[in-house]
C-alpha cells in the first residue's frame, strides 16, 4: 500500500550518495525532511528537494528527539570509514522508535557479515537495532557503487588509464547508487519492500570490462592498469585519516584476493526493471561531465 504524502527525514543527506535519495523520495510525492550539522548546508538540500531541514548531530542522541519528531520513515546512511558510525545509527533506530516513526531504511553494506572487513561488519550492530525493535524496516546491502568512478575520472581522462590498487582481473559486484536511492524510496512510500534485507548489485565486473567501455563511449583508448595502494592514495587525496585508510586498505587487499562476490536477481525484483548497467552509468557520467564543461565554458 502506497502512503500519501509521507514525510521523510533524511540523515546523510548532503553527502555523495545520501542526497541522491531525496530527488527519489520527491518524485513519489513524499515531503523530505533533510537532517544536516552545518546551516549552511542548506541550500544545497533546499535545491535537492527538501521542503523541510532540521539541524541535528548523529553524535549526539539528545538532539535527534525533534528530527525525527512528526515523520513518518527515517532514510540512513553513515558516514564512511566513521569509528562512530555503529553509534551514530543505533541512536537513530532508537530515536526513530522512540518518535514513533513507522518506516526506517539503512543502506548497509553488501556482505556486512564478513568479518574480516571491519568497515562492513560496523554496519551489524544498526541491523541488529533494526531486527530487535518494532519499525517497519528495510535494509539495503548496496556493492561497491560505480559512483566511486567518478572521483577518479580527471585522472582517467588525463592519463589515458583506469588504475586501482589491485588487479585489472578482479571481478566486483558494482551497483549504480542511483538504483539504491530508487529502491530506498520506494520502501519508505509503500509497503512492497517491507522486512526486506536486500542484496543490491547489478552484476559483476572487472576494471579490465570497465575500461573497455569507457574507451568505446568515449571513443579513444583507455588502459585497465595497477598501482600500489600507496601511490593509489597519494594521487586520489581521500579525505581518511590513518586508520580509515588501513581500514580501506583491508577491503581493497580483499578484493585482490577474492574479488566481491554480488547478484541482479534482488535489484531487478525491488526495481520492477533491469538495473543500471556499467555501460548506462558510464555513458550518463560522460554527458554529466560534458554538461558541466559547457556550463563552466559559459559562466
Amino acid at each position: 500500500m502506497r502512503q500519501m504524502n509521507p514525510t521523510v527525514l533524511v540523515a546523510g543527506a548532503t553527502g555523495k550518495f545520501g542526497k541522491l535519495v531525496v530527488p527519489e523520495l520527491v518524485k513519489r510525492k513524499a515531503q523530505v525532511r533533510a537532517l544536516i550539522r552545518d546551516a549552511s548546508q542548506e541550500p544545497l538540500v533546499r535545491s535537492l528537494g527538501a521542503s523541510e531541514v532540521v539541524r541535528a548531530d548523529l553524535g549526539h542522541p539528545d538532539t535527534l528527539a525533534p528530527a525525527v519528531a512528526g515523520t513518518n520513515g527515517v532514510f540512513f546512511i553513515g558516514p564512511a570509514f566513521a569509528p562512530d558510525e555503529s553509534t551514530m545509527g543505533v541512536a537513530l533506530v532508537e530515536a526513530a522508535t522512540r518518535g514513533g516513526v513507522r518506516k526506517f531504511v539503512y543502506s548497509s553494506v553488501i556482505q556486512p557479515t564478513n568479518a574480516t572487513l571491519k568497515n562492513h561488519a560496523s554496519k551489524i550492530p544498526v541491523e541488529t537495532a533494526l531486527y530487535n525493535s518494532r519499525l517497519d524496516y528495510t535494509i539495503l546491502h548496496p556493492a561497491n557503487f560505480m559512483q566511486n568512478i567518478a572521483f577518479a575520472w580527471a585522472g582517467i581522462i588525463a592519463s589515458g588509464t583506469f588504475a586501482e590498487p589491485f588487479p585489472a582481473t578482479a571481478r566486483l559486484a558494482k551497483v549504480d547508487y542511483r538504483d539504491v536511492a530508487e529502491t530506498a524510496a520506494i520502501a519508505l512510500t509503500g509497503d512492497s519492500l517491507s522486512y526486506a534485507t536486500l542484496e543490491l548489485s547489478a552484476g559483476m565486473y572487472d576494471r579490465i570490462e570497465i575500461a573497455k567501455i569507457i574507451s568505446e563511449e568515449l571513443g579513444r583508448p583507455i588502459e585497465a592498469a595497477e598501482v600500489s595502494f600507496d601511490a593509489w592514495v597519494a594521487k586520489a587525496r581521500l579525505p581518511y585519516d590513518e586508520q580509515a585508510l588501513a581500514l580501506l586498505a583491508k577491503v581493497h587487499a580483499h578484493y585482490r584476493a577474492f574479488g566481491l562476490g554480488g547478484n541482479a536477481l534482488t535489484l531487478k525484483a525491488a526495481l520492477g526493471r533491469e538495473p543500471r548497467s556499467m555501460r548506462t552509468y558510464i555513458r550518463d557520467l560522460i554527458a554529466a561531465q560534458s554538461q558541466s564543461t559547457v556550463s563552466g565554458a559559459r559562466a
